[in-house]
């Protein structure tokens, strides 16, 4: 399997739903970043299902560092960071359990690829229990991009045919967004997004919808053309996530609907700095950033654990079967997922920057 991202920052996730640990490695962090235990746990917190809209499984996330990190701050060598599972529920799943694939999952092509030797145990690696190590491991570099004036912010754009608001300030939407842990800029639309996934969960479906980035203060000059563009990148880093099944940048599939003169964003100067009038590209010209937001939309689909009947084969027999899915599952996962997608810009980010400047732009010797 493939399980590392990156090249001068590299990522390593491990571990299982039902495993005893999850975990991340960081390969290529400079020396002398400050790690910021309060920091990771409220990323962490973010992340945590909470209220009648989200699983019944609360894991309490209490991580540790085993390794690349002394006195407080990071030493330059792969730093590992270990999330024990506590609260799995794996009596379903014993030794003679019936292998019914669930609609939407890997189930199957998990079956397939690994030849039924994969630990399927609520999804086994393909859990999006293993964000939660992604999280962890984007809290030690989330505050050194901070210093470098680079903010990420993630709302909830869409669910159902309730839209909340765009971003207007940038850096004073990212800020309100950091702590609220169904992530919109309008609470109206946040009430009524809520309703609707109220409203699914109590008929045993789910819902999806879409998700919007910012990313603000990168320099212009980050990228490759062609085979290592931004757009690129983050797009591999993007559709690790689970349920990710769609993205876009700047005015995205909407914008190209128009004409040139409508898409192109003309150029200014401001006190000796390059800008565009609009932001139609998101950011990125050619593949490589021009100093203004990157902004990026990603399409979450419904979370596909519901409680209706569906059809089904038991993978051992080959036999069609009906399923009813037990357990506890969320009726949406977008509001957890926005912290993750932060998260997986954040890493990406910091690799591009490492890969532009070095890694001595990052820790305590730039």
């Amino acid at each position: 399997m493939k399980n590392t991202f990156g090249n001068s920052l590299q990522i390593t996730i491990f571990g299982e739903s039902h495993g005893p640990y999850i975990g991340a490695v960081l390969d290529g962090l400079a020396p002398g970043i400050d790690i910021n235990d309060e920091f990771i746990k409220k990323q962490l917190l973010l992340r945590r299902p909470s209220g009648d809209i989200s699983t019944k499984r609360v894991e309490a996330d209490e991580y540790s560092i085993v390794s690349g990190a002394f006195n407080g701050k990071t030493t330059g060598t792969p730093l590992c960071i270990l999330i024990p599972n506590t609260s799995q529920k794996s009596a379903d799943y014993g030794e003679n359990a019936e292998r019914l694939a669930r609609p939407g999952h890997a189930d199957y092509t998990a079956f397939v690829k690994y030849g039924g030797f994969e630990d399927y145990r609520g999804g086994g690696h393909f859990s999006g229990r293993i964000t939660a190590a992604l999280v962890a491991a984007a809290g030690v570099v989330i505050p050194e991009l901070n210093k470098k004036g680079i903010f990420i912010g993630t709302h909830i754009k869409s669910v159902g045919n309730v839209n909340d608001r765009d971003f207007a300030d940038y850096r004073a939407d990212i800020d309100y967004l950091s702590s609220e842990t169904f992530a919109v800029l309008s609470s109206e639309a946040g009430e009524k997004m809520q309703e609707i996934i109220k409203k699914a969960a109590a008929e045993g479906d789910s819902v999806g919808g879409i998700l919007e980035s910012a990313v603000i203060g990168l320099p212009a000059g980050l990228g490759e053309p062609w085979f290592d563009t931004v757009e690129g990148v983050l797009s591999h880093a993007l559709f690790s996530i689970p349920a990710v099944k769609g993205i876009e940048f700047g005015a995205g599939f909407s914008g190209v609907n128009g004409s040139g003169s409508e898409f192109n964003d003309a150029f200014f100067s401001e006190n000796g700095e390059i800008k565009t009038k609009t932001n139609n590209n998101g950011g990125i010209n050619g593949g490589i950033t021009n100093g203004m937001p990157v902004t990026v939309r990603l399409a979450v689909k419904p979370t596909p654990s519901i409680y209706k009947e569906q059809d089904t084969v038991e993978l051992n027999s080959g036999e069609n079967r009906k399923l009813v899915i037990n357990g506890r599952h969320d009726p949406t996962i977008i509001h957890r997922a926005r912290i993750v997608v932060d998260s997986v810009i954040a890493l990406t980010v910091y690799d591009l920057l490492a890969a532009r400047f070095g890694t001595d732009f990052f820790g305590g010797r730039n």
